[in-house]
């Protein structure tokens, strides 16, 4: 199989050619390479296999080049699963091995891939979460009734409370989700990402109809948030955000209900809700809540020092939440403006 390594956003019809091909998703897209590399400057590279106009199977890198964590390639970066589309068993470990020959050449210390272990089964994984997809096809009712009880208490609390909710592709919607985010970062010990990733969602995602902003309001006031990712007919939840203040309103759960009811209507035959990480136990309990189908997640990574397989640990928790949940938060603004871009 001839391998071509390429730059999506200099590919012209990227996007059309990538659509047909299985487990392709967003992030494999040009909008959201372009909202990478505008926000923090990572270079892309695409490995395709097949002719370069009409690819049968590809593997998206992007470079990080961080003088605090060293230089890398992420398939890709910010994202929680990445399965490269198209490729089986034949054409993975070709892929692979072109981008690991880019690795040396360009002095990478490992390529970390978010999916394809499946084609390599000699590698370990470097780290495991859960992943959890809820099939749409069979209607708001028949999805109603398989939510667990406790969501549709919740969901009746909600409605009673007399909130209101509202799809949006606007920048000020984004701009009060992004509010939400910082108190929400805040109380799980995180640094918020910058706003400059968010108005760079605006204008290459949610603006261009990839996605939406789904906010719920109590007094005008919106105290709770998600955004949505589109791609053929797959929704994914990206992000969620809420006011603690209001918890016992449960907007959360109207939110994503909302959220599904729309996405049914609109022919979207799934929903992803991302990963979740092997020890958050009650973020697990949540997803399932909704009648969601649970699989493994597994990244690979190969450290170019060692020309190795390796295993990494799963940082989403530890030592450094107790410290950014103590920072005022214009400070931990502040820092995750500048770790982002060293973190991919």
């Amino acid at each position: 199989m001839t391998i071509h390594c390429v730059n999506p956003l200099e590919e012209a019809g990227w996007d059309e050619a990538l659509a047909p091909l299985p487990g392709s998703a967003i992030f494999h897209g040009a909008a959201w390479t372009r909202v990478i590399q505008d926000t923090y400057a990572y270079r892309p590279f695409s490995f395709l296999g097949g002719a370069a106009g009409e690819p049968r199977s590809i593997l998206s890198v992007m470079e990080v080049d961080s003088p605090l964590t060293g230089k890398r390639g992420v398939s890709l970066p910010f994202t929680d699963e990445c399965e490269p589309p198209g490729a089986d068993a034949d054409s993975f470990p070709g892929l692979f091995r072109d981008a690991l020959d880019c690795a040396r050449r360009r002095g990478w210390r490992y390529l970390e891939v978010r999916g394809g272990k499946t084609f390599l089964p000699e590698a370990p994984a470097s780290t495991s979460y859960y992943g959890h997809r809820l099939d749409l096809r069979d209607g708001e009712s028949a999805l109603y009734r398989r939510l667990d009880s406790s969501v549709r208490r919740a969901l009746r609390k909600a409605e009673q409370s007399g909130l209101t909710v509202e799809f949006s592709q606007e920048l000020a919607a984004v701009r009060d989700f992004h509010h939400l985010l910082r108190k929400t970062r805040q109380r799980h010990g995180m640094p918020p990402q910058p706003f400059k990733f968010f108005a760079n969602l605006h204008r290459h995602i949610l603006a261009p109809n990839q996605g939406r902003v789904v906010l719920a309001r109590h007094n005008g006031v919106a105290i709770a948030g998600a955004v949505f990712f589109q791609f053929g007919r797959t929704a994914l939840f990206k992000f969620g955000a809420s006011d603690s203040a209001f918890q016992n309103l449960r907007a959360n759960n109207l939110v994503m209900w909302r959220a599904i009811e729309w996405h049914v209507r609109q022919g979207f035959t799934s929903l992803d809700f991302g990963r979740t990480s092997l020890d958050n136990e009650g973020l697990r309990r949540f997803k399932l809540s909704w009648g969601s189908q649970e699989r493994p997640i597994e990244y690979i990574r190969y450290d170019l020092r060692t020309e190795s397989f390796v295993r990494a640990l799963d940082r989403s928790t530890g030592w450094h939440n107790r410290i950014f949940r103590l920072l005022p938060g214009p400070f931990a603004q502040a820092m995750g403006s500048v770790l982002y871009k060293h973190l991919g």
